[in-house]
């Protein structure tokens, strides 16, 4: 049995893409929805100055964070693929929100695997390091940054990351399709 290495991302990956966005309303005073939602970059989005929307952030991350509800099957998948795949967890979140970041992972019973909090978009490294096989990714950059490097990317589909695929990137839909792509893939290296 070939045994992958599978790296993946928190934020908008297994969490709902759109967590953050009844606080943010909240206290910017907008009214936007999930359909307004049509890029990365959340100040964009909310039409404030990144220092405005930094300010925010630094106050409410951790309760933004433990208040995000997963993905529909995404524990359920990641546990089926740990049991034969090493399963590691690659987040832009800063090194400060590990506690709250494992805090969530333990109470919606997603599996064990190494948590990296690298504070960056750049993931380029720490998937070498870790010799990714496949990276499950909702950040449009980070795909395509990834896919140059020759990593095999699943980009789980969010509006704000609707743009062409390049090569070596594959749009997903939800998590019972990533669980079945990864199957593709172990058979084909167990053939190979």
């Amino acid at each position: 049995m070939v045994r992958l290495n599978i790296c993946i991302d928190i934020d908008g990956t297994i969490t709902d893409p759109f967590y953050w966005l009844d606080l943010a309303n909240y206290y910017f005073n907008k009214n936007l929805k999930e359909d307004d939602v049509k890029e990365y970059e959340i100040y964009k989005v909310l039409g404030v100055s990144e220092e405005e929307y930094n300010k925010f952030y630094d106050m409410y991350s951790e309760l933004i964070h433990f208040r995000a509800k997963p993905r529909e099957f995404a524990s359920k998948v990641l546990k089926d693929i740990s049991q034969k795949h090493n399963i590691y967890y690659v987040s832009a979140r800063e090194p400060k929100l590990m506690n709250i970041t494992e805090k969530w992972l333990k109470r919606y019973n997603f599996p064990k695997g190494e948590v990296y909090l690298l504070g960056t978009h750049n993931k380029i490294q720490k998937a070498k390091e870790l010799r990714c096989d496949i990276f499950i990714e909702d950040r449009y950059e980070n795909a395509v940054q990834l896919a140059k490097e020759g990593f095999k990317v699943l980009l789980i589909d969010c509006p704000y990351n609707r743009k062409p695929l390049k090569e070596g990137i594959y749009r997903v839909f939800n998590w019972e399709q990533i669980h079945e792509i990864i199957e593709l893939i172990e058979k084909e290296k167990e053939i190979a």
